[in-house]
């Protein structure tokens, strides 16, 4: 692909982009660097979904269903997110809290212990610099924090990650792109007009946009795509729940993991707990189960909050693709369409990387973001 040409006067935009989340509004963000303007459309608002209520922790080093190849992308978006903490505030007045922060993960159990050691290897053999770990004993984590249970064995301290508030950061990265020309329209996708192999308009449901590009990224509902395109785009949901809390005393300063539970410092001392993976589809409802089992895990790390007075529980779905690796890239068998979707549990920091590289490829045909296992071909039917 030779990337597309600029608008035309026959044409209402450049480039199409269902979905408004983190994916979605870092392609348009990434688009209008490249001179192409977008127009975004979103039925419920942006970062109204996963992008909005996830817990905005940025490791770029490890994580559950972490595939090696995610990896240098996951780096690479890690520095995009550092690069942006100063630009975007400054340019739309919107302070979604980038900063550096640290984990301090603990052991309960010997089981956990081996997972200590797997973390204190990684952070300090990390492939760039900025990250360090620390081996803690049982004293040394209660000296740190000694809210933490007499029941620790050791701990670990990890430096270097980062940490935002995902809505607000997705909303930064639409308003400047907004400010370079992307429209955002408030509705839905409802099919499209073909013809040559090539997308010539989105049809919603308030009437049609004629486009020089479609960019597909709508997360767990890439797939109403499948039948228009006749592709597989298999993005699916992954429910997660959280409980966020205020605690009976001062917030954390750190992410805090151990027991089952994962705990996320946040400003204004509120502490997210979480978090709960469902596999049940569409589902948003809020369950007494996710609630009791998200709280009695918090409790065991931390005994004092069984004293916390719940603020607000969540639930969002995360797109999530049989390899855990995202879908970025052109859509097989089509001139102008490209799919960019399926960050899973690291959807936050994988957004740069994946808006910069969709952007870059449909305005150039390349780019230097390590995008390896991420081609949408791999689930076409030729290729299994």
């Amino acid at each position: 692909m030779d990337g597309i040409d600029k608008m035309t006067t026959n044409q209402t935009t450049d480039v199409v982009i269902i979905g408004g989340g983190a994916a979605g509004c870092a392609a348009a963000y990434y688009l209008a660097e490249n001179g192409i303007k977008a127009t975004i459309i979103e039925r419920e608002g942006v970062a109204s979904k996963a992008s909005g209520y996830n817990a905005g922790g940025l490791n770029p080093l490890e994580g559950h269903g972490w595939p090696e190849p995610l990896r240098p992308m996951a780096l690479q978006s890690f520095r995009l997110h550092q690069d942006l903490w100063t630009s975007l505030p400054a340019e739309t007045g919107i302070d979604y809290h980038g900063r550096i922060t640290s984990i301090l993960k603990v052991a309960l159990d010997e089981e956990e212990l081996a997972d200590l050691r797997e973390t204190l290897e990684i952070f300090n053999n990390a492939p760039e610099p900025g990250f360090s770990a620390e081996w803690l004993e049982r004293e040394d984590v209660l000296a740190l924090e000694p809210r933490i249970t007499s029941e620790v064995m050791a701990g670990v301290r990890a430096v270097g990650n980062g940490a935002l508030d995902g809505q607000e950061f997705t909303q930064a990265l639409a308003a400047a792109a907004e400010k370079r020309g992307a429209r955002i329209v408030s509705g839905s996708a409802v099919g499209l007009r073909l013809g040559n192999g090539r997308v010539e308009s989105v049809v919603t449901d308030d009437g049609e946009i004629s486009c020089g590009a479609l960019l597909i990224a709508a997360g767990p509902w890439c797939r109403t795509a499948e039948q228009w395109l006749d592709i597989s785009i298999p993005v699916d949901p992954l429910k997660g729940q959280i409980i966020r809390v205020k605690p009976d005393g001062p917030g954390l300063d750190y992410e805090l993991i151990g027991g089952g539970s994962s705990m996320y410092d946040k400003p204004g001392g509120l502490i997210w707990c979480g978090s709960t993976e469902e596999d049940v589809g569409f589902d948003l409802s809020l369950t007494e189960e996710a609630r009791t089992r998200i709280m009695t895990m918090a409790v065991r790390l931390m005994p004092s909050l069984a004293n916390a007075q719940q603020a607000l529980h969540t639930a969002c779905l995360r797109p999530v693709t049989p390899d855990w690796l995202p879908i970025v890239g052109p859509a097989p068998s089509w001139d102008n369409a490209y799919i960019c979707a399926g960050g899973q549990k690291k959807g936050i920091l994988l957004g740069p990387a994946m808006g910069k590289g969709i952007a870059e490829i449909i305005a150039d045909g390349q780019t230097d973001v390590s995008l390896t296992g991420c081609e949408p071909e791999r689930f076409s039917p030729a290729s299994n």
